[in-house]
């Protein structure tokens, strides 16, 4: 791993120099005076008094050199649509749109809410957003009214885009209701709405003076041509709602010079992809994931992007495999739990030409070694997990193939810190885990390009939020649990909220769930800690398994039960045994796949799950009810 060590050591030790350097990806209206100022720890503003633009970058400097070239790759399962639009059709359509937001008063420094399902247009938005300085703020379409509400606030844009209407697994979903309900509650609802009607639900509301028609204001525009705004590298480019603790949206802010550099020089560096490639993304742009690799990071990068409006079993299983053979995606980038869903799955919907694909990657959530190990020897293909979060904004940990293409893949592990983080594990005294013990992961500010700036309008929480759990040193906690082996490799362990205190024993739902998948029955399975008057908690299991014939019985249930206790014991040990194991046939997720494991222990504990905006499908959570009553 030596060329890679001096490359990251690099990366700390000389961090001007190295960050100056991968600073030469993007295009600079005027260079930076400093590279990082770091006077006000633990804020930091990378590349201070450069000006750059972020779709400039993105999609004009492309357009100008390959107007022909692919540049986005719209496929819907939902509705039969797909169109390629080249880096000159989607510059043309990116200043429509910017042309519309200056027609509607949008100016640098204002804010615009994208409330979008996965088309072209919320593309375009994101990108005439950054074209004149304004600042977006996507949240993901369908979102719940009551939690729109509360981004509308906190953002308080001039201006929200949205459709009248996605549509999931076949069946429409209006989204304008939902949006109307908010403005309603709202205590600074926006001055006008343009909504894309795509024809799903023509009896949807229009409110007389504010709602606009796009397709009528993109044809008043015509061909008008809209500059982009330079901006200071430190200027807001994104604001992106992430979950907390308290009842107050938390909003992390991105800025734009730091953030091109650091997704420019991670397509280089961990994804392997270059001009005239193409990437395909399975995520949304309602995540952190979809910003950084559905949009900005591939088109940084000059590749054609695949945007996919669908789910990965619809019309069958061999979807997502179809699109990597028909558009050659050289670079793939989907979640575990995807995986796992394909996993129960015909193997044979995989046998396509794959030729064109170099890597397959993967983030989320944990990756677990036996799903690992499955998705790298059915496809052939290098599989490299990573770790980020949405603070972070491109990955953390990560095997940085780009940079040395030998690093030795270890399942279950998203690999070693990538460039630019000072990454340790720390004891909850402060003081620096061994090899292979177990600590909470933590980053040594500053933390580098590309991370957030701060929470949106609440400095204080920036602080109280990220840099409060040690003080001495100063550190950046991920509020996850890590171990790091003694060649540098991290396991992440899951949140330390995650962690069940079973008579004292403290025990992470990771650990217990590699345990019970490494039993050959089980597809997927969650772990959630459940209130007990003796122990104080105890870990409950709910399993899906690869074949369904053995729980029909509730003999076969129970017998499948005690094995995959046994399994545990053998592993893991008595202490770590599931007090109960409860089979279902799906488990609750969001849309982007994260497990609902609060939901799940609500269940189990006989409490009410509460309102689940976001939920993939909410027969799952009847399902584990069911399967709770039964037992």
């Amino acid at each position: 791993m030596g060329k890679y060590q001096d490359f990251y050591r690099r990366s700390i030790e000389d961090r001007d120099a190295f960050w100056a350097e991968q600073a030469q990806f993007i295009h600079w209206e005027k260079a930076p005076e400093l590279i990082c100022d770091y006077s006000n720890p633990p804020f930091v503003k990378w590349f201070k008094g450069g000006l750059t633009n972020l779709c400039y970058n993105a999609v004009d400097r492309h357009a100008a050199k390959r107007p022909d070239a692919p540049a986005l790759i719209y496929v819907s399962t939902e509705t039969g649509e797909e169109k390629t639009y080249s880096y000159g059709e989607l510059q043309r359509e990116v200043e429509r749109m910017a042309a519309i937001y200056r027609k509607l008063g949008v100016e640098k420094g204002d804010r615009v809410l994208i409330y979008m399902p996965m088309i072209p247009q919320a593309a375009f938005a994101m990108l005439a957003c950054v074209r004149l300085g304004a600042i977006h703020s996507v949240v993901f379409g369908g979102f719940a009214a009551a939690s729109l509400a509360t981004r509308i606030d906190d953002a308080k844009p001039k201006l929200v885009v949205t459709a009248e209407a996605g549509m999931r697994n076949g069946n429409v979903i209006p989204y304008k209701h939902l949006l109307d309900e908010a403005c309603r509650i709202s205590q600074s609802p926006p001055e006008k709405v343009l909504i894309v009607d795509r024809g799903l639900d023509p009896n949807f509301a229009r409110v007389e003076g504010r709602d606009l028609d796009y397709a009528t204001l993109r044809d008043e525009v015509g061909e008008a041509r809209v500059p982009v705004e330079w901006v200071d590298a430190t200027h807001p480019s994104y604001i992106l709602y992430t979950s907390g603790t308290t009842g107050k949206p938390k909003g992390v802010q991105r800025d734009t010079g730091g953030y091109a550099v650091a997704l420019a020089s991670s397509m280089k560096h961990i994804f392997c992809g270059g001009e005239g490639e193409t990437m395909f993304c399975t995520s949304d742009i309602g995540w952190v994931v979809g910003h950084g690799y559905i949009i900005y990071g591939p088109l940084l990068a000059g590749m054609a992007t695949v945007m996919y409006e669908g789910t990965p079993l619809r019309p069958d299983p061999g979807i997502w495999w179809r699109i990597v053979e028909k558009y050659r995606v050289n670079v793939m980038f989907s979640a575990p739990t995807a995986v796992r869903v394909l996993k129960k799955q015909d193997p044979s919907y995989m046998k396509r030409d794959l030729s064109s694909l170099k890597h397959l990657f993967l983030a989320g959530e944990p990756l677990d070694e036996t799903t690992h190990r499955w998705i790298h020897e059915a496809l052939g293909v290098p599989v490299i997990d990573n770790y980020w979060q949405t603070e972070s904004g491109w990955p953390i940990l990560a095997l940085c193939r780009g940079v040395q293409e030998d690093l030795p893949i270890k399942y279950g592990s998203p690999g070693l810190p990538v460039y630019g983080y000072d990454l340790h594990v720390y004891r909850e005294d402060g003081t620096e885990c061994g090899p292979n013990e177990k600590g909470i992961v933590g980053i040594v500010p500053p933390l580098p390009p590309g991370c957030l700036a701060t929470v949106w309008g609440q400095d204080e929480r920036f602080v109280s939020t990220y840099f409060s759990l040690f003080r001495e040193p100063l550190v950046y906690s991920t509020a996850d649990w890590g171990i790091k082996d003694e060649n540098g490799y991290l396991t992440i362990l899951g949140r330390i909220d995650d962690v069940i205190n079973v008579a004292g024993h403290r025990l992470g739902t990771r650990e217990i769930e590699e345990a019970i998948q490494a039993n050959p029955a089980i597809a997927e399975v969650a772990v959630v800690g459940v209130h007990d008057e003796v122990k104080g908690q105890v870990p409950v299991a709910f399993a899906v398994v690869k074949d369904p014939s053995r729980i029909a019985t509730r003999e076969a249930r129970r017998a499948l039960e005690e094995e995959v206790k046994k399994t545990v014991d053998e592993l893991l040990g008595a202490i770590a045994r599931p007090h109960r194991v409860y089979f279902v046939q799906g488990l609750p997720k969001t849309r982007s796949g994260k497990m609902l494991r609060r939901s799940l222990q609500a269940l189990a504990e006989g409490r009410d799950p509460g309102d689940l905006p976001t939920i993939e499908d909410a027969h799952t959570l009847e399902m584990v009810a069911e399967a709770i009553r039964e037992s």
